[in-house]
């Protein structure tokens, strides 16, 4: 019988899903190939960096603030990156589920025009209520987050924000994920949930890839 720690080292022992300078051939075709480029997945200059800007290794996920998944992983994840000190987040806003998510993915995106980005993934992350306006607006309020300006930001930006999702559904359909949540850390794909064993062990294999690489 295999284990989810098992499968997931299994996984993790395959080749890296990052080439030298590109991803690997994605799993379905993309219509812009430099939206696959590691640079656009692990630095996209739109996304604010979570964690360490500096770190040695950058798990990106793509997440739904709807996804239960997600809200389950979410406090493991803050707190892995947080001990580890050394790990670069990129938080992707993938909103598979419609309607509300995408509302929530876009106004998260619109808080960082006033330096809240962080502040509102987690007050959405974090919500365990059923998303509605009201109660998203609440959430987002009451993480220090100008729900106000956070929406005349939107207005203002709301090409560019659309832009960020897009390439967001991109990639993460590129690379095969089926849902939510789902990661790239280091260079490995990693889908579904993982607990804090999992990503520890993710990222100490992630920087064994790359300190081989650099032989």
């Amino acid at each position: 019988m295999i284990t989810r720690r098992s499968a997931l080292l299994t996984a993790l022992t395959l080749p890296p899903v990052l080439a030298t300078r590109a991803f690997a051939a994605p799993a379905v075709s993309a219509p812009d190939d430099n939206v696959l480029s590691t640079e656009a997945v692990l630095r996209d200059p739109d996304i604010p960096v979570a964690g360490n800007p500096d770190g040695d290794i950058t798990i990106v996920e793509y997440s739904d603030y709807r996804c239960p998944y997600c809200k389950k992983v979410a406090p493991e994840l803050m707190q892995v990156v947080q001990d580890d000190g050394k790990v670069r987040l990129v938080l992707k806003d993938w909103p598979i589920f419609g309607g509300i998510s995408v509302d929530a993915a876009k106004l998260v995106l619109a808080a960082k025009y006033q330096g809240k980005f962080l502040e509102a993934h987690n007050a959405l992350i974090g919500a365990s209520a059923k998303l509605t306006e009201g109660i998203m607006n609440d959430a987002l309020s009451k993480g220090g987050v100008d729900v106000a300006r956070a929406g005349k930001d939107l207005d203002t930006n709301r090409d560019a924000i659309a832009a960020i999702l897009k390439r967001n559904d991109t990639q993460a359909r590129a690379f095969g994920f089926q849902g939510t949540p789902a990661f790239i850390i280091g260079r490995f794909r990693v889908p579904g949930v993982i607990d804090a064993a999992m990503f520890k062990q993710a990222i100490k294999d992630a920087r064994a890839a790359a300190a081989q690489q650099k032989k």
